[in-house]
Protein backbone atom coordinates (compact mmCIF):
# COMPACT_ATOMS: atom_id res chain seq x y z
CA UNK A 1 0.00 0.00 0.00
CA UNK A 2 1.39 3.31 -0.74
CA UNK A 3 2.02 6.24 1.88
CA UNK A 4 0.07 9.38 1.55
CA UNK A 5 1.91 12.56 0.49
CA UNK A 6 1.41 13.84 3.75
CA UNK A 7 2.93 10.53 5.49
CA UNK A 8 7.14 11.05 5.93
CA UNK A 9 8.97 7.59 5.09
CA UNK A 10 10.91 7.09 8.35
CA UNK A 11 14.05 5.25 8.58
CA UNK A 12 15.79 3.52 11.76
CA UNK A 13 19.27 5.56 12.59
CA UNK A 14 21.55 5.62 15.17
CA UNK A 15 24.41 7.55 17.05
CA UNK A 16 26.97 5.60 19.22
CA UNK A 17 29.38 7.24 21.71
CA UNK A 18 31.71 5.04 23.20
CA UNK A 19 35.73 5.25 24.01
CA UNK A 20 38.08 2.94 26.32
CA UNK A 21 39.07 5.84 28.23
CA UNK A 22 35.61 7.18 28.65
CA UNK A 23 33.63 6.10 32.20
CA UNK A 24 30.10 4.51 31.40
CA UNK A 25 28.70 8.03 33.24
CA UNK A 26 30.13 9.74 31.09
CA UNK A 27 28.93 7.30 28.30
CA UNK A 28 25.52 7.17 29.51
CA UNK A 29 25.19 11.19 29.65
CA UNK A 30 26.40 11.88 26.08
CA UNK A 31 23.94 9.56 25.26
CA UNK A 32 21.12 11.11 27.31
CA UNK A 33 21.82 14.14 26.26
CA UNK A 34 21.62 13.21 22.86
CA UNK A 35 18.52 11.48 23.32
CA UNK A 36 16.61 14.30 24.81
CA UNK A 37 17.92 16.29 22.02
CA UNK A 38 15.41 13.69 20.18
CA UNK A 39 11.88 14.41 21.74
CA UNK A 40 10.62 11.08 22.82
CA UNK A 41 8.32 10.65 19.43
CA UNK A 42 11.40 10.23 17.69
CA UNK A 43 13.51 7.80 20.30
CA UNK A 44 13.16 4.11 19.78
CA UNK A 45 15.57 2.80 22.56
CA UNK A 46 19.25 2.75 24.14
CA UNK A 47 21.16 -0.21 24.19
CA UNK A 48 24.97 -0.78 25.70
CA UNK A 49 27.43 -3.44 25.19
CA UNK A 50 30.93 -3.98 27.13
CA UNK A 51 34.50 -6.23 24.78
CA UNK A 52 37.56 -5.40 27.04
CA UNK A 53 36.52 -2.68 28.98
CA UNK A 54 35.70 -1.00 26.01
CA UNK A 55 31.72 0.27 26.60
CA UNK A 56 29.64 1.73 23.84
CA UNK A 57 26.16 3.19 23.91
CA UNK A 58 23.89 3.20 21.34
CA UNK A 59 20.87 5.71 20.89
CA UNK A 60 18.37 4.25 18.30
CA UNK A 61 16.27 6.75 16.70
CA UNK A 62 13.42 7.61 13.69
CA UNK A 63 14.68 9.32 11.54
CA UNK A 64 13.39 11.06 7.91
CA UNK A 65 13.67 8.98 4.77
CA UNK A 66 15.28 11.67 2.54
CA UNK A 67 15.51 8.59 -0.41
Amino acid sequence: MENSISEKKQKVSFEYFGGIFSSWDSLFSEAAAFASQLGKDKLITISHSEDRNDGIVTVWYWEDDTE
